[in-house]
């Protein structure tokens, strides 16, 4: 079973990735707009009457936008914590609500769908239930996890186990002391509900990852806060000091990624 990954998009404006086959996959997350979601699957000879399912990992609007679309209009079940479906159904702003295709997910209670299994895990972060998903296929593990403030024991587990992994390098942390972030809203970025910061990410893969991780994704960079070649040396860096050898990439924030064949 050949495997891609692609990132949709990967930012506060929006986030929304595809792991599947080409003739079957999920998404994680569905936080752009459904024709862009068509688009971009399309562009990379995807297709979204392929999509099986949509995983959400927390309720705020850069990671449900169209999830309402994708379940009532693609008749799409779109699996989340009970907590989380309550949050994205309470949320105003979202005009479209999950009905049909509301699906409970439990924690460490995996979810079998077309020959991959995902197992949601709970992460630190200022949503509601907020949860990280490790997708497990052909004996090899994919760990994505998005909007944390810091590694907690359960998302340390994942990581260390994964094959493949997606994970936060939010901001630079002198850049956001020099932003005009006002103090309230730079303290909630540095909170451990917050968002972690290049050098958290990069002294955590430092310290943890081993050879069984082949391919690590940085995601949800900050437009103000962070530069993608900063993200990338700062844990490049850190990865050179243990002589540490893995391939490493950056995700645009608003733009597709490459299609990555795990």
């Amino acid at each position: 079973m050949q495997v891609n990954f692609i990132s949709l998009a990967s930012g506060s404006s929006g986030n929304c990735f595809y792991i599947g086959t080409k003739d079957c996959g999920i998404l994680i997350d569905a936080g752009i707009a459904l024709r862009n979601i068509k688009k971009r699957l399309h562009n990379a000879e995807l297709n979204i009457n392929n999509v099986r399912a949509v995983f959400i990992t927390h309720d705020h609007i850069d990671h449900v936008k169209s999830v309402g679309m994708l379940s009532e209009k693609l008749f799409l079940p779109v699996y989340a914590t009970e907590k989380t479906h309550e949050a994205i159904y309470n949320n105003y702003i979202l005009k479209q609500k999950i009905n049909t295709g509301k699906r409970i997910i439990e924690k460490k209670m995996p979810v079998v769908i077309d020959g991959f299994t995902i197992e949601a895990f709970g992460v630190s972060h200022d949503g509601c239930d907020n949860v990280g998903y490790t997708v497990g296929f052909n004996d090899k593990r994919f760990t994505l996890i998005t909007d944390l403030g810091y590694i907690c024991e359960n998302a340390k587990e994942h990581i260390c186990r994964a094959n493949y992994l997606v994970i936060e390098a939010n901001y630079d942390e002198q850049m956001l002391d020099k932003s005009k972030y006002p103090v309230v809203l730079q303290q909630r970025i540095k909170a451990n509900t917050g968002h972690l910061s290049n050098r958290q990410t990069a002294e955590f893969l430092s310290e943890n990852i081993n050879e069984k991780l082949t391919h690590i994704w940085l995601c949800h960079l900050s437009r103000e806060n962070n530069i993608p070649e900063l993200a990338y040396t700062s844990v490049a860096d850190k990865l050179k000091e243990k002589d540490i050898k893995t391939n490493l990439y950056v995700l645009p924030r608003t733009s597709p990624s490459d299609v990555f064949m795990l």
